[in-house]
């Protein structure tokens, strides 16, 4: 039998010794959503209804590009962040695994495919 105090147990950071990280990433991710996030959607709703050309003029501007390809990326890492901690809590067994693996392949798909139009759009300005 252990005598620990509360202090003891807790700095252990739980069973995982990876206690902090999950969440300190999750929160990096929603205040870095909060700075690309204006920034993206003032871009995007000026080119909005534009022609295709007004668009990819818009995002021919490698700043413009740079910040919806972080967008994308920052977006869809806090998602799959989100639905991770949602999946963790509410099922278990081999539902849990394989819900798991489809929202990382999901995340990583959409994320992919994000920045890919990004980045056509950029090289085809």
């Amino acid at each position: 039998m252990r005598f620990l105090t509360d202090y003891k147990r807790v700095e252990g950071l739980g069973s995982a010794h990876d206690g902090v990280h999950h969440w300190w990433v999750q929160r990096m991710t929603a205040i870095a959503l909060l700075v690309l996030g204006p920034l993206f959607l003032f871009r995007f709703a000026n080119a909005l209804g534009g022609s295709y050309e007004a668009v990819r003029a818009t995002y021919g501007n490698w700043w413009n590009a740079f910040i919806a390809a972080a967008f994308v990326i920052t977006a869809m890492w806090h998602l799959v962040l989100g639905l991770q901690v949602v999946i963790e809590d509410y099922t278990g067994g081999a539902v849990r695994v394989a819900l798991l693996i489809l929202v990382q392949l999901l995340g990583w798909a959409l994320g992919a495919a994000g920045v890919f139009a990004v980045a056509t759009l950029a090289i085809s300005a």
